[in-house]
């Protein structure tokens, strides 16, 4: 069989010499002649320098086309935008001042600052206080560390903690979380709308109560809130339907509203250093009253005779304790605050007063007459409830990551600063608070011992209207900017097609506008204004916060952890243990405020993830643990048939096809460390050889061969299976396990093979074998990589330094940029730095390439040097001619020889070392043969160690006879072709791309650790002097480089620079 296929080559390559412009050559040159140069016209635009890749180029982008396409890109969701307005020029894109600190300013800073701080302060005292602001801000801030790693971790579009854990953790989660966002928006506008009536009703306008005397009945207070609520609600969502404009220019003024309040308060507490003479309470005992002028503030007056003694039958209290007027504003000087250290926590009925004396707190009698009571029963962890909205809004950023110059710098910079900026604020204001105003004032709620007063605003300066009107305006503003982002919020998740029932709220109005969801927004927000009572909407709305920044935490520890190779943060000052601290602390807040508000909230997500998960899916249950175990096994492995992987989620699922010598050992053992380090990334690892032969005759053979391949992966610690395939032929098996390998979704997508150094010594079908698998697994759309010099590569238990040099010729999908990444997840690996190297054409701009592959690699979040190479169009040299002379009279000289099989080897043999020695010496480059320095170190190893150790280099042929004469017939065939020969114009331009980048190679990488490159694709033509010819290209293109990783993309995606 062998000699009749070796007189077909012979027949079919007949030389016929001719004298035709003192040229040889044969019929078969002429018809591919014709072949070539039809490939010429159609390829005359590649440059000559990257010839060598020209069908790859044909199909798959250069890395100058590809970077440029890429390096512009936006990718927003449109913010709230006016129907009938005119469309906006473009707008320069936002810094970090503007786009994100100061929108997290505006956001953070709300009403509980104004109506509500001041009482917390007192009730809770300066030292709990302070622990309640502390704990808030502490939640607030590792939350936003976790964010910051997830906004960082590529493009986010706008859409806040929704798109960002809907994209880390899944729909599931993602659904769940938006909903609760949705809700926690839609009450926090029913907040701001109570509280903006609050302000309007207690502080500004009493008399336009409409159930009568609301400081005397708190009912009548609350459905004052209700009635007036409804209606602000109504205007403001006519607002929001009609004049989004009108929304968006407010916001501004809210801002500044907010800023000039905050600087009224500060500037006032120094201007009151010494307390202010104007405002004072009247306090019977140590009880303080309301509705007394001050000027009848006496037991003599009438007065508070006609109160306290009606029918001539006075209050045993107003008897015994005297009445006294107490300067409300003290002042820092005063020393006010070492009695506004400790708490004074109350219960609901019980008197306002100093001390803890249950003589001056409890109500004996039932009477209040003009005492002030405590509305509610207060505890630590209720204020914390109460509080904890007033440091919500550090998503305004995110939201806005789409109209950022620099997102993945803005956000978190912004963010952070804007979080200490406001914690600064609120831990000042808690001791300028308790340093300024006495005790009894800052726990009067409502202010009405000094006539109805906001306390805040008789603190600030000039006058108590700028800190009234501010906060009136800022807390409006806050509330046009919930019920803007509800709506939308609602929409965006109902596109995302995750919650059925919400379907109908994902269409929009002709005018652009979600009005369907604004309609629903509306209807939920006045279940919250029904409430009528700041305090009990404020721990409601905590509680879905809460949930939300926990689950930020979560999918932040969560991606750490997995470490999954698309989890590359751009903002590194992040820890899993951080996030964890968030969530515990997120949970326990939620548990110690309101345990009956934190299980609503919870159950809600539960209900929500549940119909997420198992909407329309099969529920099946096994018998025992494990049935649960393959229910659960088989579950997940259908949902992964569904279709491929995103690219988020693609990692290498490794195929090594490990080639066995005649002891069944595997020949190169360093293939299974390198598959190791690669794992580094996760990902699963299937290794397989291929024996020659007869499965029934075999078979035990194949047993042992399957028991030594699984040792080898226990001792390199590769996590995987093994399997070993019987064939007739082993091109033929490393094809049909190439093919079918894996189960459903867990197919492996990468192939490793190592190099055929014997492929000049064992002629054909050497490199037909290793051609044939890289034709396969092309076909199969796998990746596909090749170590070269293998026996070179590190152990795993070594650390290296040094330099990765990654050579981008042509974009396959990005395979070139991740496996660097996977390598340095691996200790050995990890000191190792990378540089990127590519190619520009004639027609490339290098400034500009150079700066869009920095753009690139930035948003990769990838840090690398680059460097763009220019390699001048220079004509090909008389060296480029000779080698590729020498490559083709060594393919004519064994198509000529009919020899049987054994001779056929030791004139093959012959051939190759005399062509081989010839190339060498004529080499301008260092030529690192593995095969001699392997072949030396085993000279010099004693046999247990030689067998211990896998050979890198091929076996060595015992020939000395071949070595030391040559037959006669080689030497006329070799004497035949040693006149002067014109080489293949095609042969030449490829062998001219493999010199000149391997030239440049050598020059830029020679010293580098590894070296990962293209691999061109193989001839497209089944030839076997096509077939050599790749083989010799490959050999000149990596010439004097020791550790080379030769990479060939399965023609999809594998990284991304979106999160």
């Amino acid at each position: 069989m062998q000699n009749n296929s070796a007189k077909d080559d012979s027949d079919e390559m007949e030389i016929i010499s001719s004298e035709h412009n003192g040229t040889v050559h044969d019929t078969k040159n002429e018809d591919s002649g014709d072949i070539h140069r039809a490939e010429e016209n159609q390829k005359s635009n590649i440059d000559p320098n990257l010839y060598l890749y020209d069908d790859d180029l044909a199909t798959r982008p250069h890395i100058s086309t590809f970077i440029s396409s890429i390096a512009n890109y936006e990718n927003t969701i449109p913010a709230a935008t006016d129907p009938d307005a005119k469309p906006p020029q473009p707008s320069a894109r936002m810094g970090t001042l503007i786009g994100v600190f100061l929108p997290c300013i505006q956001n953070i800073f709300g009403v509980i600052l104004f109506i509500r701080l001041t009482w917390v302060v007192g009730t809770a005292g300066a030292v709990c206080g302070f622990l309640i602001v502390l704990t808030c801000c502490c939640v607030t801030m590792l939350t936003a560390i976790s964010m910051s790693a997830i906004a960082t971790n590529g493009v986010v579009p706008a859409g806040g903690s929704y798109f960002m854990i809907s994209r880390s953790l899944g729909p599931e989660f993602g659904g769940a979380v938006g909903m609760l966002f949705y809700t926690g928006t839609t009450l926090a506008a029913a907040m701001y709308i109570v509280g903006a009536v609050e302000i309007v009703l207690t502080y500004m306008a009493p008399w336009a109560s409409i159930f009568g005397d609301f400081t005397k009945d708190a009912d009548a207070m609350y459905n004052n809130f209700r009635v007036y609520g409804t209606v602000l609600l109504i205007f403001m969502g006519l607002i929001v339907f009609v004049g989004v404009k009108f929304v968006n220019k407010f916001a501004t003024v809210a801002l500044a509203c907010v800023i000039l309040s905050i600087i009224a308060v500060y500037v006032g507490i120094f201007d009151n250093i010494h307390g202010n003479e104007k405002l004072y309470m009247c306090v019977l005992g140590k009880r303080l009253l309301k509705d007394i002028p001050i000027d009848n503030c006496t037991k003599d007056d009438s007065f508070m005779r006609d109160i306290y003694c009606p029918n001539n039958k006075c209050d045993d209290y107003y008897l015994n304790n005297n009445v006294s007027k107490v300067k409300g504003i003290k002042g820092l000087a005063s020393g006010v605050f070492y009695d506004n250290v400790w708490p004074s926590f109350l219960e609901k009925g019980q008197f306002i007063s100093y001390g803890h004396d249950s003589i001056d707190i409890e109500n004996i009698d039932n009477e209040s007459y003009n005492q002030i009571m405590a509305d509610i029963t207060t505890t630590f962890t209720l204020l914390i409830g109460i509080f904890f909205p007033s440091v919500t809004g550090i998503m305004a950023g995110s939201n806005r990551s789409g109209d950022l110059a620099d997102a993945q710098k803005s956000i978190p910079i912004g963010t952070i600063c804007a979080i200490l900026t406001t914690s600064t604020v609120y831990l000042s204001s808690v001791l300028f608070f308790a340093g300024t105003v006495d005790n009894l004032l800052l726990r009067d709620k409502f202010g009405q011992s000094i006539g109805g007063k906001l306390v805040v605003a008789n603190i600030a300066w000039p006058n108590q209207w700028v800190i009234l009107i501010g906060s009136f305006l800022s807390t409006l503003g806050a509330g046009l900017q919930s019920l803007t982002g509800a709506p939308r919020l609602l929409q965006a998740i109902a596109r995302d097609e995750i919650i059925p029932f919400l379907a109908p709220f994902a269409k929009s109005s002709k005018r652009g506008e979600p009005t369907r969801a604004l309609l629903l927004t509306i209807v939920i927000c006045q279940c919250g204004i029904l409430l009528g009572n700041v305090d009990l909407l404020a721990p409601l709305l905590s509680m879905f916060f809460l949930m939300c920044y926990g689950f930020v935490n979560l999918a932040c520890a969560v991606q750490t952890l997995l470490r999954t190779p698309n989890w590359r943060p751009r903002f590194k000052f992040y820890h899993w243990s951080l996030s964890l601290i968030g969530l515990t602390l997120c949970i326990s807040v939620m548990i110690m405020t309101s345990w009956y508000f934190a299980l609503i909230a919870m159950g809600m997500a539960i209900v929500i993830y549940k119909y997420i998960e198992y909407r329309g899916a099969e529920k099946e249950w096994g018998d025992g643990i494990r049935g649960m175990a393959l229910t659960a096994a088989r579950f997940s492995l259908l949902r992964l048939e569904e279709g491929p992987p995103h690219t988020k989620n693609w990692r290498p699922q490794i195929l090594v096809l490990s080639k066995l010598n005649d002891n069944l050992l595997p020949k190169y053992r360093k293939i299974f460390s390198f598959a190791t380090q690669l794992k580094a990334g996760k990902g699963l690892t299937i290794c397989v050889s291929v024996l020659k032969g007869d499965h029934t005759k075999i078979a035990n053979k194949a047993v042992d061969a399957k028991s030594t391949l699984r040792k080898y992966m226990t001792d390199e610690k590769v996590k995987g299976f093994c399997d070993i395939l019987v064939a007739q032929q082993i091109g033929e098996g490393l094809s049909s396990v190439i093919q079918t390998i894996g189960l459903g979704g867990m197919k492996p997508n990468t192939v490793i093979i190592g190099w055929p150094y014997s492929w000049r010594q064992e002629g054909r079908n050497s490199w037909r074998t290793f051609i044939q698998t890289v034709r396969t697994v092309a076909a199969c759309h796998m990746a596909l990589m090749v170590p070269k010099g293998i026996n070179f590569y590190p152990e795993s238990n070594h650390k290296i330094g040094g330099n990765i040099d990654i050579w981008w010729i042509v974009h396959d999908g990005g395979l070139l940029m991740l496996l660097p990444f996977l390598l340095k997840q691996h200790r050995t690996w990890r000191n190792c730095k990378l540089r990127i190297f590519t190619v520009a054409q004639i027609e490339d701009n290098s400034i500009q390439m150079k700066k869009d592959l920095k753009t690139f690699l930035y948003h990769l979040r990838i840090e690398a040097d680059v460097e763009v190479v220019e390699m001048n169009n220079s004509d090909i040299s008389a060296y480029t001619y000779e080698r590729t002379l020498m490559m083709e009279q060594r393919n004519q000289m064994l198509r000529a020889l009919g020899l049987n099989k054994k001779e056929n080897s030791k004139v093959v043999q012959t051939i190759v070392d005399h062509h081989y020695d010839a190339t060498r010496t004529a080499s301008k480059v260092r030529f690192a043969d593995p095969t001699i320095e392997e072949t030396q170190n085993h000279e010099s190893h004693n046999d247990e160690k030689r067998n211990s150790i896998d050979s890198d280099a091929p076996e060595e042929t015992d020939a000395p006879e071949t070595t030391s004469s040559k037959d006669e017939s080689t030497e006329k065939a070799d004497s035949k072709f040693k006149s002067n020969v014109k080489p293949d114009e095609f042969n030449v331009r490829r062998m001219h791309t493999a010199i000149k980048l391997n030239e440049v190679i050598v020059e830029k990488s020679q010293d580098a650790q590894l070296v990962i490159m293209n691999l061109p694709g193989p001839p497209r033509e089944v030839r076997a002097e096509r077939e050599s010819n790749y083989m010799e290209f490959l050999e000149v293109l990596t010439e004097g480089l020791e550790k080379v990783l030769m990479v060939r993309g399965g023609g999809r995606e594998v990284i991304t620079i979106y999160s």
